[in-house]
């Protein structure tokens, strides 16, 4: 009983420590009244890299010792399966259009509404922005983006969808149909299906055409070259991706920020759609960003990568007692499940 209320403790605090430090926009850390883009100061390369964020400020202790650490490679075992009808999902289009921003590390797009119904909570659309490669990888797969859409509830809590996006093919379908998924070994998996047809060369990864939702974001991505910089967007029509989320499913576990501080008690859904974004938009997109992708984490529940890098810890030697699941993800079980959480309490509050 006493694992159990000290998990929901630390669910609560490190949803409050997310909003602080990671949800920029929201009301705790709220833009400058001046319209000036923060720009953020780790990287993804050398000393400012995520090999060494716990080295830039003690409040990012969780990117060493985090055992709920986010991304991480979507393979059975690792995620529940979240049906699209389990989740009330309501964007309106910007018909004003919208500030579009470099913030140095990311292209970030400032929502103009939107809410998400999950888990008896309702979360309110903040921003999202854009990866390169895909943070998670699809089965050991990366995709060429991901974008994140970060949700706040009045609670204080985060949830993420993550949607991969993919160089899109012209004159391709729109991918709205939901993807292929069958059973197999008591298990669903579309992957199954997809990697034994990838191996016997019978059916390549089904083509999509590009988003006219990204399409007409990336258009300006001329005017944000330089960070700190920000642009007004044409009109969004959200309905787009709205359609596509609705038609597919999600894998849910329960991680962290992908960025410092790393805070935990991150509910993660991962679409099993896919966005498409032309050759052109893709190469303007990589021009800016570069490469903004945090490494994969190990498996929920397990010690932090970084720790068996740095102490010689084996996965077979490791205290592992097996990962239980809980609303949306994953999360030690047993006591192992509470030493980790009291671990991180001591790191983040």
């Amino acid at each position: 009983m006493g694992g159990h209320i000290l998990k929901a403790l630390f669910l609560a605090v490190s949803a409050r420590q997310v909003l602080a430090s990671c949800a920029y926009g929201t009301h705790l850390q709220p833009r400058a009244e001046t319209g000036e883009v923060k720009v953020n100061t780790f990287g993804y390369t050398g000393q400012i890299g995520p090999l060494n964020w716990h080295g830039l400020d003690a409040a990012n202790g969780a990117c060493l010792t985090g055992r709920q650490q986010s991304p991480i490679d979507m393979v059975a075992g690792t995620f529940n399966m979240v049906p699209a009808s389990e989740l009330a999902i309501d964007i309106p289009d910007f018909t004003a259009g919208t500030e579009f921003e470099n913030l140095g590390t990311t292209l970030e797009v400032i929502a103009k509404g939107g809410t998400l119904g999950f888990g008896g909570k309702t979360f309110t659309l903040q921003q999202f922005h854009f990866h390169l490669p895909s943070e998670h990888l699809d089965n050991g797969t990366s995709q060429a983006m991901e974008m994140h859409m970060v949700w706040q509830s009045e609670q204080q809590e985060i949830a993420v969808i993550g949607v991969y996006i993919q160089i899109a093919t012209e004159g391709a379908a729109p991918a709205v149909a939901a993807p292929i998924v069958v059973e197999r070994r008591g298990r669903f998996s579309r992957r199954d299906v997809e990697l034994e047809r990838r191996q016997n060369g019978t059916v390549a990864t089904a083509a999509v055409a590009p988003s006219t939702l990204l399409e007409t974001i990336f258009s300006v991505t001329d005017a944000v070259v330089t960070p700190g910089t920000k642009v007004e967007t044409a009109p969004l029509i959200m309905s787009e991706v709205v359609n596509l989320l609705k038609a597919n499913s999600f894998q849910g576990y329960m991680g962290s920020l992908t960025t410092p501080p790393c805070s935990e008690g991150v509910n993660w859904l991962v679409s099993t759609a896919r966005l498409g974004v032309s050759a052109t938009s893709f190469l303007k997109v990589r021009d800016i960003i570069g490469f903004n992708s945090r490494f994969p984490q190990n498996k929920p529940g397990q010690p932090n990568v970084l720790q068996f890098a740095s102490t010689g810890l084996s996965v077979q030697n490791s205290a592992l007692s097996g990962v239980s699941f809980i609303p949306g993800g994953a999360a030690p079980a047993g006591e192992t499940g509470a030493t980790a959480v009291q671990e991180e309490v001591g790191v983040t509050v």
